[in-house]
């Protein structure tokens, strides 16, 4: 049986299988991103600026509700991999109960908000210390760069005329 233009069935489902897959993957990075990113920032103090909206955003999926977009993008590729959907969001699906029982989710909650906390904390003190660094480094630099000219400069009231 074929579908569309020509597609073998078998090939097209696989294909919806494999995007399903793909956006779980997906799906975990962006979850294991939101509790270690900020440790992440750490080394790349840049990232806070792309973990700030990704945070927010999991505290609007954890507090408000909001349904993240990736797991109805999985559900559909699944149902177009002829594979059955599931009941309840990602988390429910393939974390707890699963990685971890069901009990500890306030727990992890918490220390995941704890990483986040202290990634932030040490990623902005180590930008201020750079910064601060950087800026008075490079002003004193500056100043001797142009000491260093000054006294390299022939003095135009003691000059020798050339005859």
């Amino acid at each position: 049986m074929r579908l569309g233009r020509g597609a073998p069935v078998a090939s097209t489902t696989v294909v919806y299988r494999l995007m399903a897959d793909a956006v779980v993957v997906v799906h975990f990075g962006f979850i294991l991103f939101v509790a270690v990113g900020g440790l992440l920032a750490w080394r790349w103090p840049r990232l806070v600026w792309l973990h700030v909206p990704v945070v927010a955003w999991g505290i609007g999926i954890v507090v408000v509700g909001f349904e993240c977009p990736l797991t109805p993008l999985e559900k559909h590729f699944r149902r177009l991999g002829a594979e059955e959907g599931y009941e309840g969001g990602f988390v429910d699906r393939y974390v707890e109960d699963v990685i971890y029982p069901d009990t500890y989710t306030p727990l992890l909650r918490a220390l995941a908000a704890v990483a986040i906390g202290v990634g932030w904390l040490v990623a902005a003190s180590r930008s201020v210390g750079r910064r601060g660094a950087g800026v008075l480094g490079r002003a004193r630099g500056r100043d001797r760069h142009l000491a260093d000219r000054r006294r390299d400069r022939p003095d135009p009231d003691h000059a020798e005329v050339a005859h």
